[in-house]
């Protein structure tokens, strides 16, 4: 065996033995919190991404649709055939286009309750929140409701928070956060989001 070769494997006997011992230790078995946040685009793909992977395993999904939900969403339209999966989205759309904040809270609140419901029932495995930053950023939602309404969900329930600018509480509170970091975005080369790339 050459040096390198050699080299190379005591570098991988060395990191077997660092995963082996972090798997050891990981024992607790419960749903999570997940916040994906920052100002790059992939959050609610990603977001997607665990609702086919639960789905796929057959259990119970919801996905509470804050903003995007009246767009077209390739994912959505391909999985809402599944009697696993249920879709709420805020009839409002993007907030900015309505700049009705009385209209806006209304909706949000509506959509809340339908998210109360899905964090409570013990049948759902996994609940997203899609673009729920953005309620608490605008004040249509407290922070203490949400928080109150995710501690108390079923223990094996999983919840994923999607949006930019992810409250600082959330964030302490959440078990596994990802910040999606933009380092180039076509959109602000002039370019349109693109059909089954982007939505």
């Amino acid at each position: 065996m050459s040096d390198r070769d050699t080299r190379h494997q005591q570098a991988m006997q060395k990191l077997k033995a660092h995963v082996d011992e972090k798997v050891a230790r990981a024992t607790e078995q419960r749903g999570l919190l997940l916040v994906f946040t920052g100002n790059g685009k992939g959050k609610t793909t990603a977001a997607w991404g665990t609702v086919t992977r639960a789905l796929g395993y057959g259990y119970r999904v919801g996905v509470v649709q804050f903003i995007k939900g009246l767009w077209e969403c390739g994912e959505r339209d391909r999985l809402q055939d599944d009697p696993n999966l249920e879709v709420v989205i805020m009839a409002t759309g993007f907030t900015w286009e309505t700049q009705n904040r009385e209209a806006d809270t209304r909706a949000c609140r509506e959509v809340w309750a339908e998210a109360q419901r899905l964090l409570a029932d013990p049948g759902v495995y996994l609940v997203v929140l899609d673009e729920l930053t953005y309620m608490l950023k605008f004040g249509y939602l407290d922070i203490g409701m949400v928080k109150r309404a995710i501690e108390n969900r079923p223990r094996e329930q999983t919840v994923i928070i999607t949006g930019r600018n992810a409250h600082r509480e959330l964030v302490a509170l959440a078990d596994t956060v990802t910040e999606m970091q933009e380092v180039r975005h076509a959109f602000n080369g002039g370019i349109q989001a693109r059909r089954g790339i982007d939505y």
